[in-house]
């Protein structure tokens, strides 16, 4: 039985996702002539941030981290849930081209992150 691998996997899947999180925020900032300071960053990523937490417990990510299944559920849970928290429980926008923005670029950061991490670890 080897959990030690497993679980290095899933700190590391965790980190690529928080940073997924927090590099969409940090360009979408940038992108629009906003501040990139931390508490702007930090008001904005918070809901996707809080929908991450939900997508770990709800999918177990832990257990398979380096699944494509557990990516797309991360991901989708990620993104669906952040545009709720940000519309109902932040107060933000949630324009159409926002939701096809934030949909396509942290699909391409987590499940993409999670491929190269898979990799990696592979080698």
């Amino acid at each position: 039985m080897t959990t030690r691998p497993n679980n290095r996997h899933a700190v590391y899947a965790a980190c690529v996702d928080i940073i997924a999180v927090v590099l969409f925020v940090a360009i979408g900032r940038r992108n629009h002539d906003e501040s990139t300071a931390i508490d702007g960053i930090a008001t904005v990523a918070a809901p996707f941030l809080i929908a991450l937490a939900i997508a770990w417990i709800t999918s177990r990510a832990w257990r398979t981290p380096g699944s494509w299944r557990t990516s797309v559920i991360v991901w989708l849970i990620t993104v669906f849930g952040g545009l709720e928290l940000r519309h109902f429980v932040f107060d933000r926008g949630t324009a159409t081209p926002f939701v096809i923005v934030a949909t396509l670029v942290l699909g391409a950061l987590i499940v993409g992150g999670r491929y190269v991490l898979n990799l990696r670890l592979r080698h």
